[in-house]
């Protein structure tokens, strides 16, 4: 309610250093750390090969990291609660238009994985199908699809 307070937290947000992002995003850095060791630990899985004997131990550090994960996030909601969050998840078409907050304490990850995308193309004369890659996140509210660079 001061209009003093919204002035400065504005120009704050607006400085080059924030890159636009909103004061929330600051706050809930250290939330963000939490979520994504459970991927780190599954990305270091997935590279360790099956035969070694780090893998077994990289497998129980990702069940400990996930157990610390799902402690931390976790949140009791109401039905109502949770019904509202999967609508939100439902409404993001806007996703290419402006920032999308990833990492929040009533979102995780359910699944991801590598997938072929088959694309239609068609043209002035022709109609081809194309194949991609893209990679996939399976979120509680959200699915976000992505290609690698």
């Amino acid at each position: 309610t001061n209009p003093a307070f919204k002035e400065v937290l504005s120009r704050i947000e607006s400085h080059e250093d924030c890159r636009n992002l909103p004061m929330i995003s600051f706050l809930i850095l250290p939330m963000q750390r939490v979520t994504r060791l459970p991927l780190l630990m599954d990305t270091i899985c997935q590279k360790t090969p099956k035969d070694s004997a780090k893998y077994e131990n990289c497998k129980q550090a990702l069940k400990e990291v996930s157990k610390v994960h799902s402690q931390v996030t976790q949140t009791p909601e109401e039905p109502s609660d949770s019904s509202r969050a999967m609508g939100r998840g439902l409404q993001c078409d806007f996703l290419a238009l402006q920032p999308f907050p990833l990492v929040s304490s009533s979102r995780w990850l359910l699944k991801r994985g590598e997938l072929t995308a088959y694309v239609e193309d068609t043209g002035l004369f022709s109609k081809r199908t194309s194949k991609q890659q893209v990679y996939f996140f399976l979120f509680n509210d959200v699915l976000i699809i992505t290609k690698k660079k």
